[in-house]
Formats: C-alpha cells, structure tokens, sequence
C-alpha cells in the first residue's frame, strides 16, 4: 500500500490573489476554484493518471481568517528555465513578490522571497541552457 502526493495547501487570507500571482510565477492555470478555495496546476489531475504514477502535485489556496505569524515550516523552491537566478528574482518583484532575510546569511547562490501574503520561497540556480 502506498500514497501519492496530490495536493500541496497554503492557508490564506485572498485565495484568488496567490492563485494568480502563483499562476504567474509557474506558468500555470486555475483548474478549480469555489468561494474560498482555488486550485491551480500544470495539468489537471485524472484519477487513473494519478493512480499509474507520481505526478506533480496542484497548488490549493484556501481562505482562512488568521494571517500568517511565522516563518513557513514548509516553503516551494523554484527554478527559472530560461532566465538567471537575478532576473527571476527581478520578474517576480515586479509580480509582488519582496526578498526577505530569514536569516539564510550572504554569499548563497539563490533567494529567498516571500509572495503577496508572505510566504517564504527560493528562487535557486536557474535551469537554463547554457550558451
């Protein structure tokens, strides 16, 4: 017997706002939304698909009264693919995002933000190709 990892769920205060800034960051898409509740992906998951393999998991963003109080125990690391680790930073400042210190010291090859609702995350080294 076994499990698979499904969903991944951000408690929030505007669930249409983090869905549309994280649609944005990933280049992904609303797949379910209901009055507090919005789920986005990079595909939209099929029982049979998600039984046959692992596949990755959809983002829920789910409206709840309090606000954040602490450092996330959990956060997402993402990594551009067609563009440095600087300009991701650079695109995703402009989507909302701050960089925030959490006290990951200097010298590191990746950045630390937070979204719209300040939820930490990093942006890592970039997957680009070469020239």
């Amino acid at each position: 017997m076994t499990s698979r990892l499904t969903e991944l769920v951000v408690d929030c205060r505007d669930p249409e706002r983090l869905a549309a800034f994280w649609c944005e960051a990933l280049g992904f898409k609303v797949i379910d939304r209901s009055e507090d509740k919005v789920e986005i992906g990079s595909w939209v998951p099929t029982v049979e698909e998600v039984r046959d393999r692992q596949m990755p998991p959809t983002v829920v963003f789910v409206r709840v009264p309090e606000g954040k109080t602490a450092k996330n125990r959990l956060h997402l690391d993402i990594s551009p693919i067609d563009g440095s680790t600087d300009d991701e930073a650079a695109r995703l400042l402009g989507l909302g995002a701050t960089k925030v210190d959490v006290g990951q010291g200097a010298g590191r090859n990746w950045v630390v933000m937070a979204d719209p609702e300040g939820n930490e995350f990093d942006v890592l080294r970039t997957l680009a190709p070469s020239d």
